[in-house]
């Protein structure tokens, strides 16, 4: 069976509603985006929110897409890094429970890194993240996968691009080590403030490349998303566009396809396109073609964007796609 690897940032979600847009404009925070704060600022942002009576799950991009794979079934890994905590152990413990090859690195410096998931009434999501001891991956633990024959992909939260000496060298060694990458560009803000690096990454090492509206504009300079995904297309071998309720295009072989969203109103995007990723990936390693493969993924970010979170029981994952697969 072939496995699949996740690798970034270990984070623990406090995810809070909030009932207008009031906060975000008090904290200088843009709608939708990724922020990164210091952990004074965590403090007092939590306190601001603890009227909103905030809830706890596991989060990280790539940990999500591996959570949602490891309810099929599938034969998964995690690598990160997590703090000598309270909020580690909640990480490590859920990761644990669902039969995760998890290497988490122990890091003693460092408080476990928090993303506090601000949602607005229209299932938006906006990222405050104190990355924490979240950023100290060892790539000796992800080394550990090198060489299995089952370990054929690897799946990369775009994240952790703020450190590029760590994520070339995660992509270099797992292409020489004959692995697959799969890649999420992650948030539009990262893409824009970075774009010739990430650019370079995809063009040099990616395999599989992931990207919303906002992504895909971001790193096509704003071309609609037929256009960005023909632009991303030309750097890799697999190139996904998600566009919200309207559903994806995928692009690989040289062949485009269309699947339609769901049109499900949400209730928060929360780990939406990770869970896309998750079931775009568990069609692909079973053989399905590509408009399969991007079905899987409508179905599965249909079913999560209902939530809180990523709430969604093994149960209620595995249905999401017993219609299709």
């Amino acid at each position: 069976m072939t496995k699949i690897i996740g690798i970034g940032n270990a984070l623990t979600d406090i995810l809070v509603h909030l009932k207008d847009e009031r906060l975000l404009q008090e904290l200088h925070l843009a709608k939708g985006g990724m922020f990164h704060i210091d952990e004074p600022q965590m403090r007092t942002l939590h306190a601001a929110i603890a009227p909103f009576s905030p809830e706890r799950a596991t989060g990280g991009s790539a940990a999500n897409t591996v959570h949602a794979l490891a309810a099929f079934g599938d034969e998964v890994g995690f690598v990160g890094s997590i703090g000598d905590d309270e909020t580690g152990r909640f990480f490590a413990k859920h990761q644990q429970e669902r039969g995760i090859d998890s290497h988490l690195h122990l890091c003693n410096h460092a408080v476990s890194g928090i993303a506090t998931t601000l949602i607005t009434p229209d299932g938006e999501r906006t990222f405050a993240t104190h990355l924490g001891a979240s950023t100290d991956i060892q790539m000796e633990d992800l080394r550990t996968f090198f060489g299995q024959p089952t370990s054929s992909i690897l799946h990369v939260e775009g994240y952790l691009v703020q450190n590029h000496e760590l994520i070339e060298q995660i992509l270099r060694e797992s292409k020489a080590a004959g692995m697959t990458v799969s890649y999420d560009l992650a948030s539009w803000n990262i893409v824009k403030n970075d774009h010739a690096f990430v650019e370079h990454l995809v063009k040099d090492y990616v395999d599989i490349v992931f990207a919303n509206e906002e992504e895909a504009a971001a790193f096509s300079c704003q071309q609609e998303p037929v256009k960005a995904l023909e632009k991303l297309a030309g750097l890799t071998q697999t190139a996904v566009v998600k566009v919200g309720k309207k559903g994806a295009y995928v692009k690989t072989d040289g062949q485009t396809c269309f699947a339609p969203g769901l049109n499900k109103k949400p209730v928060d995007t929360t780990a939406a396109g990770d869970f896309f990723a998750a079931g775009f990936l568990h069609a692909l390693i079973h053989g399905a073609e590509a408009a399969v493969c991007l079905n899987c993924g409508n179905h599965l970010a249909s079913e999560v964007i209902q939530v809180i979170g990523t709430q969604l029981s093994d149960e209620q994952i595995r249905a999401s796609l017993l219609s299709i697969l």
